[in-house]
Formats: C-alpha cells, sequence, structure tokens
C-alpha cells in the first residue's frame, strides 16, 4: 500500500475516534502529559540513586526534589485525569468572563469619549457568554476542540484518500520508455 493510502486511513480513523469519544480523548491527552512528566521525573530519580552508590562524596549528588516532583505530578496526572481537565476548563472560563467584561468596560469607557457602533459589543458579549458556559459546562467545552480536531481529520483522510483513488493511475501516463546513455 502507498503511504498516502495508509496516511488517510489513520487520519480517518483518528478523526472517528475523537469525534465518536471526545471525552476520552481529553482524558488520554492529560494522561499523555502525565507520562511526560514521570518518566523524565524517574529518570532523575534513577540517575540520583545510582550516583549515590558511588564511593567519593564529591562527586554525589542533592536529592533530586523536582524529579519526586515531577514523578509525582505525573502519576497524579494518570490517576486522576478528569480533576485536571475541570480544573483547566473553570481556570478557562473565569478568564473569559473576565475578558468578556473588560472588553464591554473598555468599550463603555470609550463610547464616552467616542462615537461608537453598537455592533462592537458583539464579541465581548460572546466571549463572556462563552466563559458562562464553559462555567457551567466544563468537561463538555473541553470535549469541543476534540470533536473539531476529529473533523478536521476526517475530512483531511477523505479528501487524501479521495485524492490517491482519483488521480493516482495518471501520475505514470506520461513516462515514456527511457533509453540508458552510456558514457
Amino acid at each position: 500500500m502507498n503511504n498516502s493510502v495508509v496516511s488517510s486511513l489513520c487520519a480517518l480513523a483518528i478523526g472517528v475516534l475523537l469525534v465518536s469519544w471526545p471525552g476520552d480523548a481529553v482524558n488520554y491527552l492529560i494522561i499523555t502529559i502525565g507520562v511526560l512528566f514521570l518518566l523524565p521525573g524517574l529518570l532523575g530519580l534513577f540517575t540520583y540513586f545510582v550516583s549515590s552508590r558511588q564511593s567519593d562524596p564529591g562527586l554525589r549528588m542533592h536529592f533530586p526534589i523536582i524529579a519526586l516532583g515531577s514523578s509525582l505530578l505525573g502519576l497524579w496526572l494518570m490517576i486522576n485525569p478528569g480533576f485536571f481537565v475541570t480544573i483547566l476548563m473553570y481556570v478557562l472560563g473565569i478568564l473569559l468572563v473576565f475578558a468578556g467584561l473588560n472588553l464591554l468596560m473598555n468599550f463603555l469607557y470609550i463610547r464616552s469619549i467616542a462615537k461608537i457602533s453598537w455592533g462592537i459589543y458583539i464579541i465581548p458579549c460572546l466571549i463572556l457568554v462563552t466563559g458562562i458556559i464553559v462555567l457551567f459546562n466544563p468537561f463538555q467545552a473541553a470535549t469541543v476542540p476534540f470533536i473539531l480536531l476529529g473533523v478536521a481529520s476526517i475530512v483531511y483522510g477523505a479528501t487524501d484518500f479521495f485524492r490517491y483513488l482519483r488521480y493516482h493511475h495518471r501520475k505514470n501516463k506520461n513516462i515514456t520508455d527511457v533509453d540508458i546513455i552510456e558514457e
């Protein structure tokens, strides 16, 4: 099989999985981040324990607090990913609410100085409403980017697969026999 076909099928499969189970995708992303914290932390702890066996006290390292913290954070992320998704979404919701309110207040201030259209208030209101929605439904809001990523992956995979099926037979159509010229 051609690399293009394989990449198209993989993109389609990933897209279907992301659209079908976006909540699981969020959790797996957090678990992956946990692994990325855990592995360097364990490596740092391993290096410490190997170096502490050396007889030369000048070569011994101090206990790696950061490596221990990284390992513990990685384990916590892996064991309880939903907790971190919820916290992250609440922080994002609060930031969106403050950003919307800040924009509204700035536009109200500008309105006292200069004439501005009422249409300018649409974006700050949308930001404010988005923040409120995220605060009241944080986990659902966390899955939306994964659904969009899944749809984009499906479109990419289908388009690339269609391109391969439609145009791959034309690839070698204009090639004629080649005569080898000896030097």
